[in-house]
């Protein structure tokens, strides 16, 4: 498993713009669970998944008016 967490700008505190909510939705329409939270998001997904989603993320992010997308990707536990 992976963990993807991403910070899409630009960053309104307590207001995400149309940037982030649809980045969050194209990873939750591909059946991802996407925990959001004040400064970034995350959210698990497995090896077969993460370009889909990583793609659809920063891709939906510039779609709609981000200027930066940050993206981490780290593997969980010990990778067996």
């Amino acid at each position: 498993m992976l963990l993807l967490e991403f910070t899409i700008e630009p960053f309104t505190e307590g207001n995400p713009g149309p940037h982030v909510r649809a980045a969050v939705a194209a990873a939750e329409a591909l059946g991802v669970a996407v925990e959001f939270g004040p400064f970034g998001s995350s959210c698990t997904v497995t090896q077969a998944q993460v370009a889909e989603v990583s793609g659809a993320i920063v891709a939906e992010a510039f779609a709609n008016g981000a200027t930066h997308v940050s993206l981490h990707a780290e593997r969980l536990g010990d990778g067996t």
